[in-house]
């Protein structure tokens, strides 16, 4: 289902939900407990209000990582936003584990920051960067980057994901390698990746992550804003192929393509395929 899609079936839910909330004169911000882990969520956000509805955020890549992620490993969550994945991952990690979870925009890191400071035993095994992950360190960070989605039509969404793009003023630009050699202690075991359209930036900076460490990847693929960012699913692929990487669907566990031209033949324009990538051992 294209995103533009499921932002429409959630404003109507939205409108259902605030409209019974306001009569008994709850606002759209609040605390909320989902699954053992507290939240403040501004339901009037598509990421929030899923959170809210429970386990709708993100179902299947949630049923993933709980079955991929292994107790006391390194974990990466590259996209976090607000902590939706992170949080999780923490408790599946374990107080011997470590969840490391990077976000480059201003508005989403402070909501994941305080999603954390509302799980303080959740957050004792999370290191939250405020950064933009690229080739190297140093380079030039982008202005905005979408990590709204608001359930309210507005101008200047973006025309098909509906999403809106948000300041990056006080983020660092780093390479994930750079980090990992500063701050890891033991080799990553699985990353999520979720950073509509800058994969390729991300990869550009992990290639050392990727020829030694090897992690099992669970991520988004939406060719239509790789293009977008200048970027292709060809490109992608270049990164992981040679690595010895092979493509599974996210539900179904099918083996997928490996060569760019028939993978893009599955996911339609303004649609995204969640999928497991992981290098034969």
């Amino acid at each position: 289902m294209k995103t533009a899609n499921k932002i429409a079936i959630a404003r109507a839910l939205h409108y259902l939900v605030r409209s019974g909330r306001g009569v008994v004169g709850r606002p759209d911000i609040g605390k909320f407990s989902r699954r053992g882990v507290v939240y403040e969520l501004d339901l009037s956000q598509g990421i929030d209000f899923a959170i809210y509805l429970g386990g709708m955020f993100e179902r299947s890549t949630a049923v993933a990582l709980a079955k991929l992620t292994e107790p006391s490993s390194l974990v990466l969550d590259i996209g976090a936003n607000i902590g939706a994945h992170t949080l999780t991952l923490a408790g599946l990690v374990g107080p011997s584990g470590r969840v490391m979870a990077f976000e480059p925009t201003d508005f989403a890191f402070r909501k994941l920051r305080r999603n954390l400071d509302l799980n303080p035993s959740l957050a004792s095994w999370v290191e939250a960067f405020h950064c933009f992950l690229t080739a190297n360190d140093g380079d030039s960070v982008p202005n905005a980057v979408y990590s709204s989605w608001p359930l309210a039509a507005e101008t200047g969404l973006h025309a098909k994901h509906l999403g809106r793009q948000m300041q990056t003023e006080f983020a660092q630009a780093r390479s994930l390698d750079s980090i990992l050699n500063e701050r890891a202690d033991r080799k990553v075991q699985l990353v999520k990746l979720d950073v509509d359209g800058y994969e390729c930036d991300v990869l550009r900076g992990a290639t050392s992550m990727l020829r030694n460490a090897r992690p099992i990847f669970v991520m988004e693929l939406a060719p239509y804003v790789l293009e977008e960012r200048g970027a292709s699913l060809d490109q992608l692929l270049s990164y992981f192929i040679p690595n010895g990487y092979a493509f599974y669907d996210e539900r179904s566990q099918k083996r997928l393509p490996s060569a760019a031209k028939e993978l893009q033949k599955l996911v339609a324009d303004g649609e995204s395929m969640n999928v497991i990538a992981r290098a034969a051992r």
